[in-house]
């Protein structure tokens, strides 16, 4: 679901202007079906999986927070908007907003993501719903894969760098089962371990923000996501399901 990272660049965000001001002309996403539908989609996905949140009480329970996870699996994009302790309106890959699929994920308030390009809509619509004090979600290393954060995007940085938001980390395990590839569902009855981390504040820094602003916040950034990473994985006595199978990409 939620592939991708918004990554920052001069001309993809606000200027010599308030980011609230510019942030005001996006529309929001749509808020009532994932308001309303999380408890009826949590109590689905249990029937099927044995779904364990660790650490709900980590999670920031008010003010604009950026939620960044590792990817491995599918399901790792619904989990997060469905099961993170707040509803989060992730990223995700304009590939999917396609058909039946594309009309579902609009109307529980996902947001468009073009994945190999800068994309100034998706930041202004991220910034929309921080500016609301909301949730936006990231999956900085871009596509599913390994889940060990080998590779790590910006957008996750700069969200925060521009809106000050609070960065709180999800950990997901079992999301998808050692050399299965990317798109293939775990089997019924598979544990699925989401972690949360402890969340990281972040200031605020006014325009003008250079690379090297951003550059410094995503390298700390990266560091302790991998430290939680590891802190996830002794504490849930689970591993990372490897690489995908050899010659297969994440579309």
């Amino acid at each position: 679901m939620s592939d991708g990272s918004a990554e920052p660049s001069h001309h993809a965000g606000p200027s010599g202007t308030d980011w609230r001001s510019w942030a005001a002309g996006a529309e929001h996403p749509a808020r009532t079906w994932l308001r309303r539908g999380r408890p009826t989609a949590q109590r689905l996905i249990r029937r099927r999986y044995d779904v364990r949140v660790h650490h709900a009480e980590r999670f920031p329970s008010s003010g604009p927070v950026v939620v960044v996870g590792n990817h491995i699996g599918f399901l790792d994009g619904p989990l997060m908007a469905i099961f993170a302790p707040r509803p989060v309106h992730a990223l995700t890959k304009l590939e999917m907003f396609e058909g039946r699929l594309g009309s579902f994920l609009v109307r529980s308030g996902q947001i468009p993501l073009e994945r190999d390009a800068v994309d100034p809509r998706a930041v202004r619509t991220a910034l929309r719903v921080l500016a609301e004090g909301g949730a936006v979600g990231v999956f900085p290393e871009g596509t599913r894969g390994p889940g060990d954060f080998t590779t790590f995007r910006h957008g996750a940085a700069y969200l925060a760098l521009v809106s000050g938001a609070t960065v709180a980390p999800l950990t997901f395990l079992g999301t998808r089962e050692s050399g299965a590839p990317g798109g293939r569902l775990p089997p019924r009855g598979a544990r699925i371990d989401i972690v949360v981390g402890h969340p990281i504040a972040v200031d605020a820094v006014p325009w003008p923000r250079t690379r090297d602003h951003v550059r410094l916040m995503s390298a700390d950034l990266h560091a302790r996501l991998r430290a939680g990473l590891a802190d996830a994985l002794d504490e849930t006595g689970r591993s990372l399901p490897g690489p995908l199978p050899v010659g297969e990409r994440d579309e």
